[in-house]
């Protein structure tokens, strides 16, 4: 079992996403201009908790040893071809050849070291949770690295092309990009070919563009794009949603990605009628999923009441949908005899609970939807207050793999995120280790289980993402990681 693969010679312009310019959305010097939907420092941000913004212009200046494409697959980066042995336990990545920007050869060692240092400082996050599969990583002759796991992990490669895991050495990258900020812009520029430490080509610059990206407030954005200032917006979330136009005109223009991920709400206070988990389940039996999201005009939404996302390769079918055969009505009904007994109990003369939920257009219309469902069983939702810690916190993730492990890794214990079950923390570490692909499915089966009936999650469906792309614009692919890179945006086709 094995693979190889070339990576494109001219892979690689990007900028995170925004330039306040040139009408057509194009500069006088034919860089396309751009934004995304953030605050601006977030873009030139250092660290290893990157926002969207952070993430594009990390993928695109630091490429790690894969990378992901316009489409979301993963290709070579730094390491030009590899091969997975037959028990899927261990990875061995040949590097191209290349220079660091100092001049100095980008060796095994080096990208040894620079991975080592890398899964250290992201211990304690939930990517960390994710790369505790690594067991060991090893510097082989030369340009050889091999990187050895505790069991076989079929989506190892597509978590290894995430942008937290692009190399840096002394605050520098490999490219394919180099980004500069001008006030608030951050105007990228594809490196050359002999820059990077690969073969000269006569007449590269005709073949890439420039990008200048700004991020702005979604309202922002989106009327510089209307007005025909940008080409590009990306980043779009729920909330930002009814600023675009969704109707029958807009077709083509409002790119909604196939996103996987999380979109619900996290118990973080476990208080009042929260306190049990009988009451956080009738909560979530109140909600209409299938009508949560009709006035926001959005086809294809696909809502469910499962922790995992459902579909998944390795789901084995054991865990279903909830409350099947029950109606809306018949799910309210018993969720407001709930809140009845507990008033009664409690002593309370009313029940409330408050939530936190993003500003903006769309997260008014999610409030004003799920408002509407708990006044049907007897409970008065509120948005919390600017310094009130809320007893419900959406929770909008795109996962970044594949597998039902992703998802329950984002409830571990150890991230503190709200209600946690550690006996399904040990579940999804015994997967780790484990080689039979059947063991690891039902382990994964019933860790979620074991979460779903804490009840401290209340899944909605999945995530909403959206870009606003004009027809002209090239290398964009709408992808289920909502992830699009810059340098295949820099490249123009001939």
């Amino acid at each position: 079992m094995g693979h190889s693969s070339r990576l494109p010679l001219l892979r690689g312009l990007a900028v995170p996403l925004l330039f306040l310019a040139a009408a057509c959305g194009r500069g006088t010097d034919g860089a396309l201009e751009g934004a995304i939907i953030e605050s601006a420092d977030s873009m030139f941000e250092t660290g290893l908790r990157l926002s969207d913004g952070g993430q594009l212009v990390r993928a695109a200046t630091a490429e790690g040893l894969v990378t992901l494409n316009a489409e979301g697959q993963v290709i070579p980066a730094l390491a030009d071809r590899w091969i997975v042995t037959d028990d899927g336990r261990s990875y061995i990545f040949r590097l191209r050849d290349g220079t660091w920007q100092d001049g100095s050869e980008l060796t095994g060692d080096q990208v040894r070291d620079l991975l080592q240092r890398l899964l250290r400082q992201l211990s304690g996050t939930s990517l960390g949770r994710d790369l505790s599969q690594i067991d060991e990583i090893r510097a082989m002759a030369g340009r050889v690295v091999e990187i050895r796991l505790k069991g076989p992990m079929p989506d190892f490669l597509q978590l290894l092309a995430q942008p937290e895991l692009g190399l840096i050495r002394s605050d520098e990258g490999l490219g394919p990009m180099t980004v500069r900020r001008v006030d608030d812009i951050a105007v990228l520029s594809m490196m050359s070919p002999e820059r990077r430490g690969l073969p000269v080509v006569e007449g590269w610059e005709e073949g890439v563009r420039e990008l200048r990206i700004r991020a702005l407030p979604a309202a922002q954005a989106v009327e510089l794009f209307d007005d025909g200032m940008v080409d590009l917006v990306l980043g779009g979330r729920i909330q930002d949603l009814p600023l675009a136009d969704t109707g029958p005109l807009s077709r083509g223009t409002v790119r909604l990605d196939p996103a996987i991920g999380l979109f619900g709400l996290m118990v973080a206070q476990p208080t009042g009628f929260l306190a049990d988990e009988s009451g956080r389940e009738a909560v979530s039996m109140a909600v209409d999923r299938d009508a949560l999201l009709d006035r926001f005009n959005v086809g294809g939404w696909n809502p469910t009441t499962r922790i995992v996302g459902p579909d998944l390769a390795s789901d084995l079918g054991t865990i279903g949908e909830r409350w099947e055969g029950l109606s809306i009505e018949d799910r309210r009904a018993a969720a407001s005899a709930r809140v009845a007994a507990w008033r009664e109990t409690s002593g309370a003369e009313a029940a409330e609970l408050t939530v936190d939920l993003p500003a903006g257009p769309g997260g008014d219309l999610l409030f004003e939807g799920l408002a509407a469902d708990m006044e049907e069983i007897g409970i008065t939702l509120r948005r919390a207050g600017e310094d009130e810690r809320a007893q419900l916190v959406l929770l909008d993730r795109v996962a970044r793999f594949a597998s039902a492990r992703w998802y329950l890794n984002q409830f571990h214990c150890s991230l503190r995120r709200g209600v946690c079950s550690t006996a399904a923390d040990r579940l999804v570490d015994d997967v780790v280790a484990s080689p039979d692909p059947a063991e690891r499915a039902a382990l994964l089966a019933e860790a979620e289980a074991e979460l779903t009936g804490l009840n401290g999650f209340i899944p909605f469906g999945q995530p909403v993402r959206f870009s606003l792309v004009r027809g002209r614009v090239t290398g964009y692919a709408a992808n289920q990681w909502a992830f699009h890179p810059l340098p295949d945006l820099a490249v123009i086709p001939r």
